[in-house]
């Protein structure tokens, strides 16, 4: 006699098969809509379940375009890779990574040793969209832009019905799903909390992603505990020169209650997600403080400013802590050691206090006080801030009158 009630999810799942594509009865309660729905569009799409898969890489050029294209998401992937390898390194399981169109760009564990479908599907170039391999998790990602788990039958097609695997998304700084982590078992169930650990490797690569992405913004870091500031669970909101919220990560749209949807043409400010100007955030990169977000939640927050030094890499440039009190101003001496060939810029009297506006203003302020604290040496100054000493005398530069000619 046919009945749901069977020990294993296996053996549900089967049951759930004939029903769905001998009798037309939807399985409601044994698969995930998105299993469903999935399992729908591969019928409507002529492809019988019996089928054999075949895991075919794309063209040679495409695959180089996929890879040119997501340059600082490889880079944010390989950042990660040796600490995922030696998490599922005796799980049995492989990670992969794929962009947004399914096409596989990375490969993590033990794939010279495996063996039948990871062998065949887990090479870098192979396209691993629904269109071409049924319902998978990372088809089930790339339709829905949320954490899928597909077990055993669950697959479309039979041949595949011995694989496990789940997948998570990650979004770019404007909040587009750009690509998916996925882990996969062939034969065995997961022994391990599968999503956990893909949560938190996806926020990982995530968060690598986003800050690479971010220019001249000041980044907010914030967690219901001081110890998480530092760690993929960090939620992170990228502030703008004059305080207009630019993106958030994935963490962060939790936190706030926020969609996690495309962030482009956000209407945002500072002030309405920490009620704290942006002269206030930058304060907090020494002296981390607990706020209450408008829903109620209290969180620990530190920030950091962050600029782009020509075509160097990212630089991380320190907020102050703000003076007790204000002191007189003192002009700056020029370093003695700067060629006579070319005279640097004269430096502005210090500022008493951070008491800028913007992002920029604040910059200024800062690089004039260290500048004064160094005694006008340019070169000591740049490695207390460890920048380079061509961006604070940009800033120098840009600090003077401008006379007519």
């Amino acid at each position: 006699m046919n009945s749901l009630f069977f020990d294993t999810h296996q053996d549900r799942v089967a049951l759930a098969r004939r029903q769905y594509f001998e009798e037309g009865k939807l399985p409601t309660g044994v698969v995930s809509d998105a299993v469903l729905q999935s399992w729908g569009h591969c019928l409507r799409s002529k492809r019988a379940a019996s089928e054999k898969v075949e895991f075919q890489p794309v063209s040679v050029s495409r695959s180089h375009l996929a890879l040119q294209k997501n340059a600082l998401l490889c880079e944010a992937w390989r950042h990660e890779l040796r600490s995922l390898e030696a998490t599922i390194g005796s799980t049995g399981c492989d990670a992969v990574l794929t962009d947004a169109t399914g096409v596989l760009i990375g490969v993590a564990g033990r794939v010279e040793q495996s063996s039948g479908v990871l062998k065949a599907a887990h090479r870098v170039g192979v396209n691993l969209s629904e269109e071409l391999v049924g319902t998978t998790a990372p088809g089930l990602v790339l339709r829905t832009g949320k954490v899928s788990l597909v077990r055993g039958a669950e697959h479309y097609f039979e041949r595949v019905g011995h694989m496990h695997c789940a997948a998570a998304p990650i979004r770019d700084i404007q909040g587009r799903l750009i690509a998916v982590l996925d882990i996969s078992s062939e034969g065995a169930p997961f022994r391990f909390d599968v999503t956990s650990v893909l949560g938190y490797f996806a926020s990982a690569i995530e968060n690598r992603l986003v800050v690479a992405q971010a220019d001249q913004h000041l980044i907010v870091r914030f967690q219901i505990s001081e110890a998480l500031l530092d760690t993929p669970l960090c939620g992170l909101v990228g502030v703008g020169l004059e305080g207009k919220v630019a993106w958030y990560n994935s963490a962060a749209a939790n936190l706030l209650g926020l969609s996690p949807s495309v962030t482009a043409g956000l209407d945002l400010m500072a002030e309405q997600l920490f009620d704290r100007t942006v002269v206030e955030l930058v304060s907090m990169r020494e002296t981390k403080e607990i706020l209450r977000l408008p829903n109620g939640l209290s969180v620990c927050v530190r920030c950091d400013l962050q600029a782009r030094d020509g075509g160097q890499s990212l630089v991380h440039i320190q907020a102050p802590m703000p003076a007790p009190k204000a002191v007189d101003a003192v002009p700056v001496p020029i370093e003695p050691s700067i060629s006579t060939t070319e005279q640097p810029p004269v430096v502005a009297d210090v500022p008493t206090g951070l008491s800028a506006t913007t992002l920029r203003d604040a910059d200024v302020d800062l690089i004039a006080r260290t500048l004064a604290e160094c005694n006008g040496n340019v070169s000591a100054a740049a490695r207390k801030l460890k920048v380079s000493r061509g961006l604070i005398y940009r800033h120098m530069k840009s600090q003077q009158p401008s006379t007519g000619r």
